[in-house]
């Protein structure tokens, strides 16, 4: 039967999603005990090290959060066992990626930790357990878990069958901006059919939330609520993205054409920036997984639609790449050129599909030399990323790229500057005082719209702007 409130979380899975959710609800929920259990000791390690600027996550704000409650109520560990034994509520927040083979390939949702995780609460659980789909999954995947842990038949230690609720908690954050979006969200998204457990998950997020933000749906439309959302961001992304190619050929300016869109109240003035292409985890993954759903459901034409979201994505990462190419006379064969960011997005340390990786592999292909800056990616991380062949004479990669610690290394003897991503600092850049450091002429290729033209213009620079007409 049910305990009248909850005293003990767990939550599997210590990323992006599990570690930031799980700080914030330590810091609402005093009086409960959250545990964090995760099978990759060193991301467990990290987490738990004394030094707080080490924490495997960059979140503006995580730092404070994990300082003040952890080894308080909020613990990281590797013991997943006895997390769930312990548990009243157990959150599932473990990765989903697209499957690489198999039936699906390449766009379906791999689920294989989603059922090792429901597997392992079935046998170490103990009386009765509120499960908790926080991962964004495929709809319908709450069935497939309430099917191993209804059929488990397992016994706790009091000889008493193990009984489930399941329900579907999606996390709408945006990384850069995650903890304010804990904090504050938009709303609170909780699917399911036994109202004792969705009063139990409810109360908790009453601590902190006011009840007019926390919709309660069915089981199903949760889970699609979160791909569609995911997709309707990254539709508009693929949209001013594409309308920025076409200011480029014609002179009009996309800042303005953004602004006068954005006006609209019945469009509203969010993801109208254009960039080089979406990144991140869930983005392109969703989509697809969308797109497999749809043809699942003999839904062609709707797949198709969606589809092309990813392809204009591909394309403008493309686009940018042949771009530079060409306006550095044809060829990079040779040229050091300075990568401006590596993260996705600013303010995060996630690298998953950022637009800088398939820009920065064209770019070696073509035989430049890269300069690499990021201040929050590591060089072991973008070597990862990378992923060059050795080279046939020697065991070392093919050294085509090298990591700095600042914008002055960084852009050295370059011929061009290329900015992937927005971080603050490089909107503060004096250019007067990097072109002497520079090849000439020197190029900036500016895929975020940060700099300003005139001032990059008067110190000697040649500019392309993404969305700006330039000769």
């Amino acid at each position: 039967m049910f305990n009248n409130k909850i005293k003990n979380i767990c939550c599997i899975g210590a990323g992006y999603v599990g570690g930031p959710t799980m700080a914030v609800f330590a810091n609402h929920c005093l009086n409960i005990k959250i545990t964090v259990s995760d099978i990759n000791e060193k991301r467990i390690n990290a987490w738990n090290d004394s030094d707080i600027s080490n924490l495997p996550i960059y979140e503006p704000g995580l730092d404070t959060l994990i300082s003040r409650s952890r080894n308080k109520n909020l613990f990281f560990t590797t013991n997943i066992k006895e997390s769930i034994a312990e548990a009243d509520l157990i959150f599932l927040s473990v990765n989903t990626p697209t499957k690489s083979k198999g039936i699906g390939a390449g766009k379906a949702s791999d689920l294989k930790w989603v059922e090792a995780s429901a597997r392992q609460i079935a046998k170490f659980s103990r009386g009765h357990t509120i499960v908790v789909e926080k991962s964004t999954l495929p709809v319908r995947t709450a069935k497939t878990i309430e099917k191993i842990l209804s059929e488990s038949q397992e016994i706790d230690e009091n000889q008493e069958k193990k009984t489930f609720s399941v329900l579907s908690n999606p996390e709408f954050l945006s990384e850069g901006n995650a903890i304010n979006d804990l904090e504050r969200p938009d709303r609170v998204l909780i699917g399911g059919e036994d109202q004792s457990a969705i009063n139990l998950l409810v109360d908790l997020y009453l601590n902190w939330v006011p009840r007019e933000k926390i919709i309660l749906t069915n089981i199903w439309s949760s889970e699609l609520s979160k791909l569609t959302a995911n997709a309707f961001l990254a539709q508009r992304i693929s949209s001013i993205n594409a309308i920025s190619s076409l200011c480029e050929a014609t002179g009009a300016d996309i800042k303005q054409v953004s602004k006068a869109i954005g006006m609209d109240t019945r469009i509203g003035n969010k993801f109208l920036l254009p960039g080089p292409g979406f990144g991140g985890s869930c983005f392109q993954k969703d989509i697809l997984n969308l797109v497999y759903l749809c043809e699942y459901y003999n839904l062609h034409e709707v797949a198709a639609y969606w589809e092309g979201v990813i392809n204009i994505n591909n394309w403008q990462k493309d686009r940018i790449f042949k771009l530079i190419v060409i306006k550095l006379f044809g060829t990079v064969f040779e040229k050091k050129l300075a990568i401006l960011g590596f993260s996705f997005k600013a303010n995060t340390n996630d690298t998953r599909n950022s637009a800088s990786i398939q820009i920065c592999k064209n770019l070696i292909e073509e035989g430049a030399i890269l300069s690499i800056y990021d201040p929050k990616v590591g060089s072991n991380q973008i070597d990862e990323d990378l992923n060059l062949p050795f080279h046939k004479t020697n065991s070392k990669k093919n050294m085509q790229w090298t990591k700095t610690d600042s914008i002055q290394s960084a852009i050295k003897d370059c011929h061009a500057i290329i900015i992937l991503t927005e971080w603050d600092e490089f909107q503060k850049i004096q250019w007067e005082s990097l072109i002497k450091k520079m090849k000439r002429p020197a190029w900036i290729f500016d895929t975020r719209s940060v700099v300003d033209v005139s001032k990059a213009e008067q110190a000697g620079f040649n500019v392309w702007q993404i969305g700006n007409y330039t000769s």
